[in-house]
C-alpha cells in the first residue's frame, strides 16, 4: 500500500467494494496523455474536451493533468496497483483549459463550464476537480468573472473540488476560485505535521472573511502517472493540485455509497467527518480527509 492510502485508510473502502463506479468526475486541468493505467479499454477515460487548441486527440503537453487523473482513478496496472487511484472505476471527462505552460484564461474556463453544463446530466457528472487557480496577489475576489463562473457550477448541483493553491504559509493566500464560499476548498495534511520543512499549502482567510481551506490532504511527493513514458511511467509531484483529486477520488467513493447525496450534503458530511489535526482552519480547515470516517 502506498502512503497516501496508508494515511488516508483507503482499505476502509476496499474492504466495502468502494471503488467510485460509475461516477462522474470532470478534471478541468492541461488534458491527458494515453496512459495504460487510465485510457484502457472498458477503463475510467470517457471523454475529452480541449478549450485550447481545440483537438480531439488525447494529449497534455504539460503533465499535470495526466498526475491529477491518475491520481484520482489510475488503475495501478503499470506498478502492481502500487499507484492505483482513489477511486480506479470511476468515468474521467478531461476538459483541457490550461496550455502547455500551464496557463489558461477565463475564455477557456467559460468554454470548459458550458461544456459541463450541456453534457452533465447526459454523463453522470457529479463532480468537478479543479486542482488550478490563480495566485492571491491578483485579487480574484468573489465578484470576479472567475469565481462567479465556477459558482455557476456549484449552483447547477455539481459537487465542484478545487485547490487551495501553494502561495502559503501567510494569511490571506487561498487563490481563486478556492476563494469562493460554495465550493469545496483542499489544503495540503503535510505541511501541518511539523516533519517537512515544506508548508506551501494557501491558508485563509480569504479576502472576505471566508474561513478556507475546507479539508486538507496529503500533498508531498505524490507519485502519479506521467504524461511521458520516458524516463518514468510515474513521477512525483508536491502541491494542493495534488491534495485536491484525492478528496475528489473520496467523494467518488462516498457517491458510489450514497448515490442521493447533493453537493451541499457533501459539504457537510466533510465537515462533520474530517480529522482534527488540532490546528487552526487557517491551516487544516475541517481537518484530514479519511475513509473510515468519512464513508461509515
Amino acid at each position: 500500500m502506498n502512503r497516501v492510502a496508508s494515511v488516508i485508510k483507503l482499505d476502509y473502502a476496499r474492504k466495502q467494494g468502494l471503488t467510485g463506479k460509475n461516477v462522474g468526475i470532470a478534471v478541468m486541468d492541461t488534458g491527458i496523455s494515453p496512459h495504460p493505467d487510465i485510457v484502457y479499454n472498458d477503463g475510467p477515460f470517457v471523454s475529452f474536451f480541449d478549450t485550447i487548441n481545440h483537438q480531439n486527440r488525447l494529449y497534455d503537453d504539460n503533465g499535470h493533468g495526466t498526475h491529477v487523473a491518475g491520481i484520482i482513478a489510475g488503475n495501478g496496472m503499470m506498478s502492481n496497483k502500487l499507484y492505483e487511484g482513489i477511486a480506479p472505476d470511476c468515468k474521467l471527462h478531461i476538459i483541457k483549459i490550461l496550455d502547455k505552460n500551464g496557463e489558461g484564461n477565463i475564455k477557456n474556463v467559460m468554454s470548459g463550464i458550458n461544456w459541463l453544463l450541456k453534457n452533465k446530466d447526459k454523463y453522470n457528472i457529479r463532480i468537478v476537480n479543479i486542482s488550478v487557480g490563480s495566485v492571491s496577489i491578483k485579487k480574484f475576489d468573489e465578484n470576479s468573472p472567475l469565481v462567479r463562473s465556477i459558482n455557476t457550477l456549484w449552483e447547477a448541483g455539481l459537487i465542484v473540488v478545487t485547490a487551495a493553491g501553494n502561495n502559503g504559509p501567510a494569511d490571506y493566500t487561498i487563490g481563486a476560485p478556492g476563494n469562493s464560499r460554495k465550493i469545496i476548498t483542499v489544503g495540503t495534511s503535510d505541511t501541518v505535521f511539523g516533519r517537512f520543512s515544506h508548508d506551501f499549502s494557501g491558508r485563509g482567510p480569504t479576502s472576505n472573511c471566508i474561513k478556507k481551506p475546507d479539508i486538507v490532504a496529503p500533498g508531498l511527493n505524490i507519485i502519479s502517472c506521467n504524461n511521458k513514458t520516458t524516463p518514468a511511467l510515474y513521477i512525483p509531484r508536491s502541491g494542493t493540485s495534488m491534495s485536491t483529486p484525492i478528496v475528489s477520488g473520496c467523494i467518488a467513493l462516498l457517491l458510489e455509497k450514497f448515490p442521493y447525496m447533493t453537493n451541499k450534503d457533501v459539504k457537510l458530511h466533510l465537515k462533520r467527518n474530517g480529522i482534527n489535526l488540532k490546528l487552526p482552519h487557517t491551516k487544516q480547515g475541517w481537518g484530514l480527509i479519511r475513509c473510515d470516517t468519512l464513508l461509515r
